[in-house]
């Protein structure tokens, strides 16, 4: 038997969500549930309207993408978690291949190459993600920098339940944050060599329009994490 995915997708203000959710709703995985948490949009709420019957939409104050995540996290009743942004799309088969591809490894954390594509949803480049050969080769990576898309992630539910939510002082990096905090609890992070997600490259997006901020953030997160991810590798 299938066990449950939740798909976490929050929404602020972006015209792009209903082919978020489409793509959601589209996956071959039939045992799902798709959370879209509006994080108080102003805009573009019309675009939930047509799938108001096949999604639970939770509405709550502006946080950021942090808090939303965390609200979504809150009533998710599925053993595995994913994450989707709000203008990016999962490949049909993502939640399949990659739960998959977890349970024949036994993994509760994993992430995936992923394509690029643009405004119109046209594809730039059709992988993104080095090939990692081995989890010292990610290491290498992680210690300088985040190589992981956070909506190529799939985590079982425990492992939130382990190691906490995502910290919602870190507008830039929780994701970053909480791979690290998985590594130093014991957690290997398994990596799927297959472009599972498009994501949208527009003029609008967050890590263009905050990327001096974003790269300040990054390097004090790994700063703060540095010490206790080196002993828990042995590096």
């Amino acid at each position: 038997m299938e066990e449950k995915v939740s798909v976490l997708i929050p929404f602020y203000n972006d015209p792009y969500v209903g082919e978020a959710i489409a793509s959601a709703v589209a996956q071959t995985w039939s045992n799902k549930e798709i959370i879209v948490i509006d994080d108080g949009s102003e805009h573009a709420l019309d675009k939930l309207d047509p799938w108001r019957g096949s999604v639970h939409v939770v509405q709550k104050p502006n946080g950021g993408t942090a808090s939303a995540l965390n609200a979504g996290l809150a009533v998710a009743t599925g053993a595995y978690v994913a994450w989707l942004s709000s203008d990016d799309r999962f490949h049909p088969a993502k939640l399949q291949n990659q739960v998959r591809f977890m349970q024949a490894c036994g993994a509760s954390i994993s992430f995936t190459d992923y394509s690029i594509i643009n405004v119109d949803g046209e594809q730039l480049h059709s992988t993104a993600t080095p090939r990692f050969h081995s989890q010292a080769h990610l290491h290498e990576f992680l210690l300088e920098g985040n190589p992981v898309n956070g909506c190529t992630v799939v985590c079982r539910r425990e492992l939130f339940d382990r190691i906490g939510a995502f910290d919602t002082q870190l507008p830039y990096t929780h994701d970053y944050d909480m791979w690290l905090r998985a590594l130093i609890s014991g957690y290997a992070l398994h990596y799927l060599h297959e472009p599972l997600t498009a994501y949208r490259h527009h003029p609008g997006m967050g890590s263009i329009r905050h990327r001096a901020d974003a790269e300040l953030e990054t390097k004090a997160t790994m700063a703060r994490h540095r010490t206790r991810l080196l002993l828990r590798l042995g590096a």
